[in-house]
């Protein structure tokens, strides 16, 4: 690159990194706010919450990174073309190409980055994000055990303990509404979380059982130890089963057809794996966008604001109508095909628009015909 290219490149890439951070702030935040039950519920760790919602950083950057390429590329080439130096550029010989390398090479970088994130990153990050939702919702000891507080799991237990010393809770009260008919009432004087077979399993000493029996009369046991066993009562989370999003790009394409969900969600992976392999294109068709936009034109000291509207909708546009096709195509396989045209026919348009249809335009110039000059000489 020249010295003028990379100047452009080195303007460009300041701005998408600090939109894509901007970006990817506020979508945190956004999704940060969806699982304060982990908190709120569970009992978990802030450190916990942070990294389940780092976690999740992979697939927003995947989602937003064309759109900030977009917006960055406008606004850098906006600025750079209104203090004159595109002008300057253009006047010193530099061809259409060579000013608008530097976004197109940042573009392809882009390009790699999304389909890297794409392939191994997001999965990766997708799958650790669900083993540590269904750990901390599977925590009986932070969801169930409060001390002070009568707690639920759903509508068949209610637990509640006075005191905890060390790991051992006291006065402990448990209603079991397993069976509505039957219910069971458990008073233990202390009580403590083991595993019994990997099960988990709550350990009451000098324990009182009360239950009616079906002659509605009470029925009243003492115990010494009291094993309840807690694995009916832990939480079943949908998340467990990895879905198309979480899985990797062959285990998208090659499905196990004896396994009844990877059969059922058969259209939904492959929509998956196209959508993963076209969407990078995106970065292509948005850095054209944003070259047509300010470069695409006559140079104006006012600004180019008229086509920076139109440009900043179809660029919203294109994102809307992608994510529609995919899906579309999670119900249609055929449809798939549409994930590739839209970004490829976009692209070769704005190229011609820019490259080919506008430089045969900025060539062309007027006829000025040339007549020779007449001295005439004066008279003496």
């Amino acid at each position: 690159m020249t010295k003028i290219q990379a100047h452009l490149f080195r303007q460009i890439l300041q701005a998408v990194l600090i939109i894509v951070g901007g970006l990817v702030m506020i979508a945190l935040l956004a999704q940060g706010l969806s699982r304060t039950d982990l908190i709120l519920e569970n009992r978990q760790s802030a450190m916990t919450y942070f990294y389940i919602v780092l976690l999740g950083a992979p697939q927003v950057i995947a989602l937003l990174l064309p759109l900030a390429l977009f917006v960055a590329g406008v606004w850098a080439l906006n600025r750079i073309h209104k203090d004159s130096e595109i002008v300057v550029a253009q006047a010193a010989g530099m061809t259409r190409w060579q000013v608008a390398s530097p976004i197109m090479r940042l573009a392809v970088m882009c390009l790699v980055v999304h389909l890297s994130v794409n392939l191994w990153v997001q999965p990766l990050a997708q799958r650790e994000m669900r083993s540590a939702v269904a750990e901390a919702r599977a925590d009986l000891a932070a969801a169930l055990f409060r001390v002070g507080q009568f707690t639920t799991n759903g509508d068949r237990l209610t637990f509640y303990a006075r005191d905890q010393v060390g790991g051992e809770l006291r006065g402990v009260l448990i209603s079991d509404m397993t069976d509505p008919e039957f219910p069971t009432d458990i008073l233990a004087r202390s009580a403590a979380l083991v595993s019994v077979e990997g099960r988990p399993t709550l350990l009451l000493r000098d324990a009182l059982s009360q239950q009616l029996d079906t002659n509605q009369q009470l029925s009243v046991l003492e115990f010494d130890q009291y094993m309840f066993d807690l694995t009916e009562f832990m939480k079943e989370d949908s998340q467990l089963a990895l879905k198309p999003s979480d899985r990797f790009l062959f285990e998208l394409l090659f499905i196990d057809r004896k396994n009844y969900f990877e059969a059922r969600d058969a259209d939904s992976s492959l929509a998956e794996a196209h959508s993963r392999l076209s969407a990078p294109l995106l970065n292509i068709v948005m850095a054209l966008l944003a070259i047509v936009a300010v470069l695409g034109g006559d140079f104006s000291r006012q600004g180019y604001g008229k086509r920076i509207g139109m440009a900043m909708a179809g660029a919203i546009l294109i994102l809307v109508v992608q994510i529609a096709v995919q899906s579309g195509a999670a119900s249609d396989p055929a449809v798939n095909i549409a994930l590739w045209l839209i970004p490829v026919l976009t692209s070769g348009t704005l190229a011609w628009v820019y490259f080919g249809r506008g430089a045969r335009i900025g060539r062309a110039s007027p006829r000025v015909e040339r007549r020779p000059l007449l001295l005439r000489r004066r008279p003496s």
